[in-house]
């Protein structure tokens, strides 16, 4: 999050009892180029469930897997 933009602050967090889950909703992280966070998740150990993918005139996604198996987003304009 910028203080004074758009957007939202958030939070991952270990919890007890709590599973990783591929399937529900999917948290997307904003990005300058979705390509270089799409590197640096494999130099950290996790995975690329989608490479950076065109979604037309919304940008680029690429879906990622972390270490402890939960799937999250990362979203850019170019």
């Amino acid at each position: 999050m910028k203080m004074g933009a758009a957007g939202c602050s958030g939070a991952l967090v270990k919890m007890q009892g709590a599973r990783p889950s591929g399937p529900g909703t999917i948290v997307y992280f904003a990005s300058d180029d979705c390509a270089v966070e799409e590197k640096r998740v494999l130099k950290f150990g996790g995975k690329i469930q989608r490479s950076k993918t065109d979604i037309g005139a919304y940008g680029f996604i690429v879906l990622a897997v972390d270490t402890e198996g939960n799937v999250f987003g990362i979203h850019s304009m170019k």
